[in-house]
């Protein structure tokens, strides 16, 4: 009898154990197109996880390569023969090279971020960017509102919180800070991402993480993890599943629920005698978008999808208009209406004193470009296209449609030229009155990834000078489109482009955080000085500028920093905040410069 109750009581304790653990399998960074060997490797990986004991499925990111409509829709039909629960968040191969402007994978999956519970265990993922241009991770304002607020409403006594992104709670963040200070206020257990194709394990304010592995690994190195939580032990353990073997113990550690804090943080807040830097707003989410300044007020986009509009003297929102996507441009300014253009396909006419709806017309979107109104003609790049709108009239004057990608800088129109580029390799000039196409220029290289898309040309004299990701300077001839000089040369040159206001100097931002002022007027290339603005390793598409003197340059990590136009030092750098600077926008009324940060902030700097 003895004998029989010690069992029975084993067995309830086993019984006890089991029902506390939860197994989860983890796919990442699957990368998966049409035909490619990932798409038949993850059919293989679906196969047995629906044959595997694991209670649910988590999608951690990085779904496809370039984010397309097809690609997505081909990885969700593979993804929808997995039989379990399945939880997926994008990654920054859907965010950052978007065909819809990230509007698809909500579309296919419903939302970017997911909440669900396993017994006793809440998990919780979020989508972290970077969003439709070069940058770090970043969580959105509203999904760090949202998880503080859905973890204070969710968690009970005895229940724990697996969190999942595809960044690690790392420096790869911007605002990772904001984020694990959410997550500490809760008994999270563990983080899981992927992005990097490689096993490692981490810690930060003693929350315990793992980066866990991709579907390939190479050498044929094909798999996924698993992952079971044992919340009565406090363990977890993680496992290599390589396709068509057995799971491999890779780490296995005791949860831990007494966090650190971080340490403080060196914030350079002084600027010098003749300056000013002030925030003006704060958005309750993140703003992708630059500004458009007029005699009275601010607009903007954020990535809730309403177009704002912020009074300049009170600082308060006079109107806001709900489009639905997240908005990536930059408001148009025009006599008394306001232009939108969504990623939703639309371009809007607002009224600029109320906000309401004065023409709506179903364009070939979405719309990612800042567009530029120059005699009430609006120049806007879309998605394989790019228009000439009457502005007052609301009539579309003519359109050039041969481009293989989207738009996402806002073009350059001079005299009677429009110059942009795209993300199909090209940069193009037409003719302003007809749209008619006079040239095109390419690098060689049949990469998009490399291509001038997010780059604003400078056009002077008889000249083109751009930046490009493939880290070289270009000028090219303006009226015939051949090349006149390109240089690559150690200064790692990207995105990030300006011009002095007489046009004889142009400025570049480098990945090593310096500025370069070069000849625009040389038959070949010309460093004329260089200045080191204190950001480290930059990658922030960010124009630069040159107003009353100063030259202005925006980091990916919030920092602005001031360098004297004719004495070539640095006169101060000031960290705004921890997120990427958008861009800078000039107040003709007054002579400030504004400027608005991803985490969602607008900054006023008045030059004296």
């Amino acid at each position: 009898m003895k004998k029989f109750r010690l069992l029975l009581l084993l067995l309830c304790s086993m019984l006890v154990i089991l029902a506390d653990a939860q197994r989860l399998a983890i796919l990442s960074d699957v990368h998966v197109s049409p035909g490619n060997a990932n798409e038949s490797k993850l059919k293989e990986a679906v196969a047995e996880i629906n044959a595997s004991d694991a209670d649910a499925v988590l999608m951690t990111g990085d779904l496809t390569n370039e984010g397309s409509d097809i690609q997505l829709r081909n990885v969700k039909s593979i993804l929808d023969q997995i039989t379990k629960p399945l939880y997926v968040i994008p990654g920054n191969h859907e965010n950052n090279w978007s065909q819809s402007a990230c509007k698809t994978f909500n579309d296919l999956w419903g939302s970017d971020r997911f909440v669900f519970e396993l017994g006793n265990l809440l998990v919780v993922g979020l989508n972290c960017g970077p969003f439709m241009k070069m940058g770090d991770g970043h969580i959105k304002q509203e999904d760090l509102i949202w998880l503080d607020q859905t973890l204070a409403r969710r968690i009970k006594p005895g229940m724990k919180v697996l969190s999942i992104n595809h960044y690690p709670l790392l420096d790869d963040l911007d605002n990772y800070r904001d984020y694990v200070e959410v997550l500490k206020k809760y008994p999270v257990i563990t983080h899981q991402n992927g992005h990097y194709h490689r096993w490692k394990q981490y810690e930060t304010c003693g929350i315990s993480g793992v980066m866990v592995r991709a579907l390939d690994m190479g050498n044929g190195d094909y798999g996924y993890t698993l992952l079971n939580v044992d919340l009565n032990r406090m363990w977890i353990h993680v496992y290599n599943k390589v396709l068509g073997h057995e799971p491999e113990l890779k780490y296995a550690y005791k949860i831990n629920l007494d966090y650190d804090s971080f340490p403080a943080k060196q914030i350079t807040t002084s600027v010098p005698q003749g300056f000013k830097v002030e925030k003006v707003y704060a958005d309750d989410a993140s703003i992708f978008t630059r500004l458009g300044v007029d005699k009275t007020s601010l607009y903007f986009g954020n990535s809730l999808g309403y177009v704002k509009c912020i009074d300049k003297r009170t600082h308060g929102v006079r109107w806001k208009y709900k489009t639905d996507a997240m908005l990536f441009s930059r408001p148009a300014v025009w006599g008394d209406v306001v232009i939108a253009p969504t990623a939703d396909k639309r371009l809007v006419w607002l009224d600029k004193q109320t906000g309401k709806v004065r023409h709506i017309y179903e364009a070939l979107g979405p719309y990612v470009a800042d567009g530029v109104v120059v005699d009430g003609v609006l120049y806007q790049g879309g998605y394989k296209t790019f228009q000439a709108w009457d502005v007052k009239r609301h009539r579309l004057l003519w359109h050039y449609d041969s481009i293989g990608n989207y738009c996402q800088a806002a073009p350059v129109v001079s005299e009677n030229d429009v110059v942009f580029g795209a993300w199909d390799t090209y940069l193009r000039l037409l003719d302003r009155k007809t749209g008619s196409l006079r040239w095109q220029w390419n690098n060689g290289r049949s990469n998009n990834l490399f291509s001038p898309g997010n780059v604003v040309p400078i056009v002077t004299g008889d000249r083109v000078i751009i930046v490009a990701p493939d880290r070289a300077t270009t000028a090219i001839n303006r009226k015939s489109g051949k090349q006149m000089w390109r240089e690559k040369n150690d200064y790692k040159v990207r995105e990030s482009l300006g011009r002095s206001t007489d046009g004889r100097v142009v400025y570049a931002k480098t990945m090593d955080g310096e500025l370069l002022a070069m000849d625009a007027t040389s038959d070949e290339y010309r460093l004329l000085w260089k200045t080191d603005a204190k950001f480290g390793y930059e990658h922030a598409p960010c124009i630069v500028l040159e107003h009353k003197g100063c030259v202005l340059l925006g980091s990916r990590r919030g920092m602005l920093a001031v360098v004297d136009a004719k004495t070539h030092q640095l006169l101060f750098a000031y960290e705004m905040g921890t997120s990427e600077v958008n861009g800078f926008e000039v107040d003709a009324t007054t002579g400030d410069v504004y400027c608005t940060l991803i985490e969602g902030t607008i900054y006023r700097i008045h030059i004296d």
